[in-house]
């Protein structure tokens, strides 16, 4: 392994190698005879915008190339070659998006990757072979067949890269990616340097400052609204696959510790949709506090049990929109979605660019190929009508919508709403006209450069949903595969977390993240007041860390005439727990109450692994309150506390982890 690793390390540093005239004499060939295969005749007329044949980008590339330039400008050079051509890309699974076209591929970077389904007009146009561009840039036309397997990330350099088989990609990713990149970086860091870095230059994030640490005398109650969103994880680490440490601001703590499952003990049948459990537990970086583990575990309905679903892909198709991880990914991810729906589902997609509209209209699922076809005729240009897209979409969603239905609104954007209501606090108010109408809007980020993850963040808040960032075919599965039950069908609306500190057994106390979520505490019993939703299956984590009366560790001189006296029967409670929660479509809230027992229990290794973490996210955005607890003792915790991790979750974290590390020296 260590001279794959050393090959890695010296590739990340190499210069582009010198042309190879063989590969530019094939490329040109290949061009000439696609270019020939495509000309105008009566049984075949060529493609204009006015006659489309729903190859997209590729049809406008023949049409502009023979308009414009004719036959001999395809001789020219191999970069237009390569424009010619279909070049099918591969779906990065491997824990970065930057390893599709990592430092060491050299040849030119296409604007818009070939799907398989492309890939396969093209075969039908041309034979049995293909056209593919391999990660040095190089272009081949082979007859369609497995290619070698490459012994190695570096082997596999000249090897032509095809679509991937998403039920095989976690294999890769536990081998590759970026485990390797963290230990090549590990060997020789400034490797580093050839790799490209994300950059948040024109990204915008709905971070906080961190929650401070609060007096129990002055402030005894903590109120917040959960959130179940991921989208800052995946977030966090396509910075991290790049390279880069994440700006503080990109990084929720809450949203890195609920990214994965966990095992928490569910309800009971006939108790509430989701169960409550409380955990105390002494501080990894402070011996001298104590945190309080709070674990909520909703009901997952046996699949016969959940209601028809009526969705409304809400497509940006914008310019923006172009680039391989935006709507072509985006194509991808919803295919693997009809792939868990029901027949009795329904489904319809309105696009939005310079205007808005219908692309398919409500569609059973049963007829799987015409949305697939809707899918597919879908191509990015314009700007952003982000405002009319959003009004039609609902306007579709309350005429699909039936008594005993699901209906919701699944956004896909890279959160670039330049017309119309451009700002958050805008949109924030629309959708929240809106919600109580029954329709949930769920938000998927695609992309990188112009992500506007604070319009996301507003959106998904206010419309009764949530909101996730899809950089790779792995997450996609993830999100809208695996967890597809919690991502879309709500068990409980508005749930609202409030805790009571004891003053005779606690001093001080802080949240750890959920800055976003806070919510004044006479909110906690306006049921107008919106907050998260808790969908199938979902489980929620929240973490305090407190200040024991007497402890060493408290920051906050004590008030000179504080005398806090403890109430009889209660010096054994750290604080008191309430929940309110609605069940959906009601108007009127429910409320779970329980104590938070003093005494320390031994935690599982769940409760651990959220701990840990919750710590990897202190450290990105600041460690203020860690003290000399560090990199190293991060990783061994999460490492310690993986526990069963079927999907590989919990280890690509504990590798983001020993990258970060590499990253922060």
């Amino acid at each position: 392994m260590t001279d794959e690793i050393d090959k890695l390390a010296r590739a990340l540093k190499a210069r582009t190698p010198a042309p190879d005239p063989a590969a530019r004499s094939r490329a040109v060939s290949v061009a000439l005879e696609h270019f020939d295969a495509h000309q105008e005749t009566a049984a075949r007329p060529r493609h204009t915008p006015d006659r489309p044949d729903g190859a997209g980008f590729w049809s406008g590339v023949r049409t502009m190339l023979a308009k414009h330039y004719g036959r001999a400008a395809l001789a020219a050079g191999g970069s237009v070659a390569v424009l010619g051509l279909a070049v099918l890309m591969v779906g990065d699974d491997m824990g970065s998006p930057d390893l599709r076209q990592p430092s060491w591929a050299t040849g030119p970077r296409p604007s818009e990757p070939l799907l398989e389904e492309a890939a396969g007009r093209d075969r039908e146009d041309r034979g049995a072979s293909v056209s593919e561009i391999t990660p040095r840039g190089l272009v081949e036309t082979r007859d369609i067949g497995p290619p070698p397997a490459p012994q190695s990330m570096l082997d596999a350099a000249d090897q032509p890269l095809v679509a991937p088989d998403l039920n095989a990609l976690d294999d890769a990713r536990s081998s590759l990616g970026v485990d390797q990149l963290s230990q090549a970086a590990r060997l020789q860091p400034e490797a580093l340097a050839e790799v490209p870095v994300a950059t948040a230059a024109t990204e915008t994030y709905a971070g906080a400052d961190p929650n401070p640490v609060k007096s129990v005398i002055e402030a005894p109650v903590s109120t917040f609204s959960i959130d179940v969103d991921t989208a800052s994880y995946a977030v966090v680490r396509r910075f991290l696959a790049m390279g880069s440490l994440p700006p503080e601001e990109a990084v929720r703590i809450e949203e890195m510790v609920n990214y994965f499952p966990y095992d928490y003990a569910p309800p009971e049948p006939g108790e509430a949709p989701f169960r409550p459990t409380v955990t105390v537990t002494p501080t990894p970086w402070n011996a001298d506090t104590a945190l309080v583990h709070i674990a909520i575990q909703g009901r997952m309905p046996a699949i016969e049990d959940r209601l028809p679903l009526n969705l409304v892909f809400l497509i940006d198709t914008s310019g923006s929109m172009q680039d391989a991880d935006k709507l072509p990914l985006l194509k991808q991810s919803f295919r693997l979605l009809l792939n868990r729906l029901r027949p009795e589902d329904r489904v319809a997609i309105v696009t939005y660019a310079g205007a808005a509209g219908l692309a398919l209209e409500p569609t059973s699922v049963e007829e799987r190929e015409t949305i697939l076809a809707a899918l597919d005729q879908m191509e990015a240009g314009g700007s952003t009508a982000g405002e009319a897209g959003l009004q039609q979409a609902y306007a579709v969603a309350e005429g699909m919508a039936r008594d005993g239905d699901v209906t919701r609104v699944i956004l896909a954007t890279d959160g670039d709403f330049n017309v119309g209501l451009s700002d958050p606090e805008a949109l924030k108010d629309y959708i929240a006209n809106k919600r109580d109408g029954g329709t949930y809007l769920s938000v998927l980020g695609f992309g990188r450069g112009n992500l506007d993850d604070a319009t996301m963040q507003a959106l998904a808040q206010n419309g009764n949903g949530t909101a996730a960032y899809i950089d790779t075919a792995s997450e996609a599965r993830k999100v809208l595969s695996d967890q597809v039950a919690g991502a879309l069908f709500p068990i409980a609306d508005d749930v609202k977390v409030q805790v009571e500190f004891n003053p005779a057994t606690i001093a001080e106390y802080r949240l750890i993240g959920y800055e976003t979520r806070a919510l004044a505490r006479e909110d906690f019993n306006d049921d107008r007041v919106d907050a998260g939703e808790i969908g199938a299956g979902h489980s929620v984590t929240a973490l305090y860390e407190v200040t024991p009366v007497g402890s060493p560790a408290r920051r906050i001189d004590p008030l000179r005439y504080e005398e806090p006296t403890p109430v009889a029967g209660q010096a054994d409670e750290f604080g008191w727990l309430k929940l309110r929660y609605k069940e959906p479509g009601a108007a009127t809230s429910q409320l779970i109450e329980l104590p938070i027992l003093a005494e320390r229990t031994p935690a599982s290794a769940d409760v651990r692994f959220a701990i840990a973490m919750a710590g990897f996210g202190q450290l990105l955005s600041g460690a203020r309150y860690l003290g000399d607890w560090g990199w190293d003792e991060a990783i061994a915790l999460a490492e310690d506390a993986r526990g069963v991790d079927p999907f590989n979750y919990r280890g690509e974290a504990v590798q983001l982890m020993r990258l970060a590390r590499e990253l922060a020296r």
